[in-house]
């Protein structure tokens, strides 16, 4: 006799009116995307230098010893907020996936959603602050979005500091079209071991960044050396098993296999890897102590989503923020870095300082909105999928 799964492990199964091509909406998951672009903007506010003016001071909090304590406990949240997305972005191009879609069509698309976007933030970056600076050499890997596959801390984190993490991006697209059809092949019985496999792939690209890769002239504040830090955390190959990860997860979803597991627990996986990467040394922080959290949430908002449970992340405003968050992303290079070295010099108390946080928050909301509105909506709905063909002319009765 077959034994039931734990009440907590239960699967959830697409319903009925899931088409073939596993394109139902997860409402959860598009909101979900903000807050990941929330952690990173956390992560950046509470920096102690700015990425722009390493002389200078880019928390506001004027305190030392408060300075120093959020600066700790919200650094790893950009590593947090950067992970879901690699992951998340594998999770939906495999749901959304349609079968009859073509490479070049495919490649189209995400090309046209993530490059008007960077383009506009790359010239603006470029004109307030990054030109002055910027060596010549590190113009066009960064404009063409190559910048990360460079060793070169200037390179890599230079112009718009955000957008390395697009080059990594762009080479899941690129991989895209050859990774799906064996993930789609991968037997129901052995996902688990599909995504084991992948947790497995992260491991091992820590381990080499920590003890194969060169470990000087060292990174201030963190025991590894610039060379490391790229490896680990900014060369695009390395994360690609996140990326894959995700998939192996749609494929589970799609397939319903995908564990319903309850809130309370994830919220415990939650905590205890974020505890986790505040403790563990790097490069482990970064990726593998809080990877299985990461799964545990998409797998819970996925569940919800598909069994019709409303969410606090699939209410009207949560999707509103979900979908302008790749814009806030991008735009909060500018918006903070460039704004604090600039127009809010100085050091503050808690109350200014917590209310400069907020205002720059809604300034980067607001150029988020306007980025997204003016840039992003305009050209998918132009260009993304191309012009319809024309009708077939019916021939003369005969």
């Amino acid at each position: 006799m077959a034994v039931p799964p734990p009440r907590d492990l239960r699967v959830v199964r697409p319903s009925s009116a899931v088409p073939p091509s596993g394109r139902t909406a997860l409402p959860s998951l598009t909101g979900a995307r903000f807050c990941a672009a929330l952690l990173v903007f956390l992560y950046h506010t509470t920096l102690l230098s700015n990425p722009i003016a390493p002389a200078s001071a880019q928390t506001f909090f004027g305190d030392p010893g408060q300075a120093e304590d959020l600066a700790w406990f919200f650094g790893s949240c950009g590593y947090i907020g950067v992970s879901f997305f690699f992951v998340l972005s594998g999770f939906v191009l495999t749901w959304s996936h349609r079968p009859q879609d073509t490479a070049p069509r495919f490649w189209r698309r995400r090309l046209l959603k993530i490059f008007p976007n960077h383009l506009v933030t790359w010239v603006l970056a470029m004109i307030l602050f990054a030109g002055a600076y910027t060596p010549v050499e590190s113009w066009l890997p960064n404009l063409f979005l190559l910048h990360s596959f460079l060793s070169d801390p200037q390179t890599f984190s230079g112009v718009n500091p955000p957008a390395w993490s697009l080059c990594c991006e762009l080479l899941f697209y690129a991989l895209f079209p050859l990774l799906i059809r064996p993930v789609l092949r991968i037997p129901e019985r052995l996902l688990w071991w599909g995504a084991g496999a992948a947790v497995a792939g992260i491991v091992v690209m820590d381990l080499i960044g920590r003890y194969l890769v060169a470990d000087t002239p060292r990174v201030p504040q963190l025991p590894l050396s610039f060379t490391q830090m790229w490896f680990s955390y900014a060369f695009p190959p390395p994360r690609m098993f996140e990326f894959v990860l995700g998939m192996v997860l749609a494929r589970m979803a799609l397939s319903g296999r995908l564990p319903r597991i309850r809130p309370v627990w994830v919220a415990a996986l939650a905590v205890a890897g974020y505890a986790a990467a505040l403790t563990v040394p790097a490069p482990f922080s970064f990726t593998l102590a809080t990877i299985v959290p990461i799964a545990a949430i998409i797998c819970s908002l996925t569940t919800a989503d598909l069994s019709d449970r409303r969410t606090l992340l699939s209410s009207r405003p949560a999707v509103w923020l979900g979908e302008i968050s790749f814009a806030f992303y991008l735009v909060q290079g500018i918006t903070l870095f460039y704004v604090r070295e600039r127009f809010l010099t100085g050091s503050y108390d808690l109350p200014a300082a917590l209310l400069l946080e907020a205002v720059v928050f809604l300034l980067t909301l607001a150029a988020a909105y306007a980025l997204h509105r003016a840039v992003e909506q305009p050209v998918m709905r132009r260009f993304a999928h191309g012009r319809p063909r024309p009708a077939p002319v019916a021939g003369p009765a005969q």
